[in-house]
């Protein structure tokens, strides 16, 4: 390990964020060092635009990545190096709006039917009945069901915070039967050498079970968040619970739901329907 990188690793850490971001964080910055052959605390500014133009225009990353970029970069060189010219001189991209495909319940339960593996099927549902994030779910433990009070413990979840969601009372019943043909010890989804599940492997389950369904869309993990959240503003449920839910930290992230919800607008008549004569 590089002294630069391992100064950018240790100021991260300081800050407490999490081991996903710091992976990411430095994957870019070692993207910037091998485009152009050098250590990056050798560049300038105008060297950091000409990457990013080049991610962009060449490499055409998707927004995701660039945004990983610019965040990397801003904190490389606004923490680590102390330069001068960050944050503002690298600029965050416009905001894309991409409304997420979201599957009916019924396609829900046709997929969860196409997980052949115990563990996996409980975890999958966990992310949809609870809508929790995956490595939310991987990092439950058995003590965080609380089947008294019908609610589920999430400890350290996005951002470092504890929150509490309900339990639903068919994903207890299926827990129930996951812990009788497994018996998970301390961690609820147990993977190898006393660790917890890994994310990758919940990722694969969900991948071969959406084939296995015939989706044609795109359906991730996190798609079963998204249809959690969005099956309940279908119900009724207020936007600012919801947004407690999901552990969002500001109600923004939360309001994208509005626009795939049908709620409000099935039932609403076109003015062309209204109008007299318009089919004449």
């Amino acid at each position: 390990m590089t002294d630069l990188r391992k100064r950018m690793v240790e100021d991260m850490k300081v800050r407490r964020y999490a081991p996903t971001t710091v992976y990411n964080y430095v994957r870019c910055v070692e993207h910037l060092a091998r485009h152009y052959g050098r250590s990056p605390d050798r560049m300038e500014l105008e060297d950091v635009r000409r990457f990013l133009v080049y991610l962009v225009t060449e490499a055409q990353v998707s927004y995701g990545s660039l945004c990983h970029h610019v965040s990397a970069l801003r904190f490389l060189y606004r923490i680590t190096l102390r330069k001068p010219w960050t944050p503002d001189d690298i600029p965050f991209p416009r905001r894309e709006t991409h409304l997420p495909w979201i599957p009916s319940r019924e396609e829900i339960v046709r997929f969860l039917s196409k997980v052949p593996n115990i563990k996996h099927r409980a975890a999958l549902t966990t992310c949809y009945a609870a809508g929790l994030r995956v490595s939310e779910v991987v990092r439950l433990r058995v003590a965080d069901i609380d089947s008294q009070q019908m609610l589920i413990h999430v400890r350290q979840g996005k951002g470092r915070k504890d929150r509490i969601v309900p339990l639903s009372k068919t994903l207890l019943a299926l827990l129930r039967v996951y812990w009788r043909a497994v018996r998970p010890g301390d961690w609820l989804f147990p993977g190898r050498y006393g660790q917890h599940l890994s994310k990758r492997v919940v990722e694969h389950a969900c991948l071969r079970a959406r084939r296995a369904a015939g989706f044609k869309q795109r359906l991730t993990v996190h798609t079963l968040r998204h249809a959690f959240a969005t099956h309940l503003l279908d119900e009724g449920t207020d936007l600012r619970k919801i947004q407690l839910l999901l552990g969002h930290a500001c109600i923004q992230s939360t309001a994208i739901y509005t626009h795939v919800s049908t709620r409000g607008i099935q039932g609403v008549q076109s003015p062309l329907d209204t109008t007299p004569d318009a089919a004449n």
